[in-house]
């Protein structure tokens, strides 16, 4: 709390709350220094950036989607008007498979909406290089990967537009929050506009905007939290490896794993319960809340299951054999910065000596 306390001060000093103050403004700049990235834009919260960034790119048509994610991601199309078009995983990553997303592509569709799955990264060379071909936008859904990276730099620069949520149970949060990194300084002006109404100076309004923006006291979370923000990824990676080293040679448990990016962010553990554990994954998750110790089925059931989705042609059951089976085995253990080694531990002995 004493890190915040100065920035409230300014916020109390300037009379400003919302609409562009300082600290919003300070608090782009930094965060584009942490990511390694040009252009931000920061949001009340990330469900309203995936729907800005939506329509900032894709204004009719159909929008290939994964159907292995968090229902805001889904629902964002739908606000928007578009229809989403669902597309099976990879069964290593849970990431959108390549080979079944040109397999959907239509002369409807517009966009591809894809997710850094737990963050680990896409295949976007192989999405981008098929978007190019087909003359259709990609946005990623980066959740779940804030501060990862690859090879060449933060994994955020990929596609027209990368999507973070800052909500209280992410890596890094402002208790809600979200942000848009935009491949141009054009792009960015076009968020920004999007995000205060479609308002251009004082009396010209030139699109049909949303209120998205952060108010100065999400700003000076941000700002607080981020001096602390290696610290946390860094913890969180040792419980992790703990994870790891214990769950290894488990039979019935696959660890998913960490091999894709230069730079993990640790953000979830998930496992998938298979053949030869002595539970059902439903079991094992109730074992483990007998014991105080709350795991959670991410993401169970997939998006197509629920009502307003299950009546869409690609919402068949036949057509995401592979996202539906991970649904069926996912567990995600808990981890975060301070997650107790010996509570680990007990987790472990859990797992391990059902």
């Amino acid at each position: 709390m004493d890190e915040v306390l100065p920035y409230l001060e300014e916020i109390w000093q300037s009379h400003v709350l919302t609409n562009a103050g300082p600290l919003h403004e300070r608090f782009e700049r930094e965060l584009a220094k942490q990511l390694g990235v040009k252009h931000v834009s920061v949001f009340a919260n990330g469900t309203v950036a995936l729907m800005t960034a939506l329509q900032a790119v894709a204004r009719e048509g159909e929008v290939i989607t994964t159907p292995f994610s968090f229902v805001a991601t889904s629902n964002a199309i739908v606000w928007n008007r578009l229809i989403p078009v669902f597309v099976d995983v990879d069964p290593v990553t849970l990431n959108l498979d390549p080979t079944a997303i040109e397999a959907a592509i239509t002369p409807r569709t517009t966009a591809i909406l894809a997710v850094h799955c737990y963050g680990h990264p896409c295949e976007v060379e192989a999405i981008e290089e098929i978007a190019r071909r087909h003359g259709v936008r990609v946005i990623y859904d980066a959740a779940h990967a804030f501060g990862v990276t690859d090879e060449g730099g933060s994994i955020l620069r990929h596609g027209d537009l990368s999507v973070l949520s800052f909500h209280a149970t992410k890596v890094f949060n402002t208790f809600e929050g979200g942000a848009i990194v935009s491949g141009t300084a054009e792009m960015k002006a076009r968020i920004d506009e999007l995000k205060n109404f479609g308002i251009v100076g004082e009396t010209s309004v030139v699109a049909p905007g949303i209120n998205g923006k952060m108010s100065e006291f999400g700003a000076a979370m941000g700002l607080a939290q981020l001096k602390h923000v290696d610290d946390v990824i860094s913890r969180r990676g040792v419980v992790d490896r703990r994870y790891r080293a214990a769950f290894g040679a488990v039979r019935g448990i696959v660890c998913l794993n960490r091999s894709f990016e230069t730079r993990a962010n640790f953000a979830y553990f998930p496992v998938l319960i298979g053949d030869g554990y002595p539970l059902s994954r439903d079991d094992l998750v109730l074992r483990l809340r007998e014991h105080g110790i709350f795991a959670r089925r991410y993401f169970y059931p997939v998006i197509p299951e629920h009502p307003m989705y299950k009546d869409l042609p690609s919402a068949a059951a036949d057509r995401l054999p592979i996202a539906r089976d991970a649904a069926a085995r996912v567990v995600c253990l808990p981890i975060y910065p301070d997650l107790a080694l010996d509570d680990v531990d007990r987790i472990i002995k859990i797992v391990v000596g059902a």
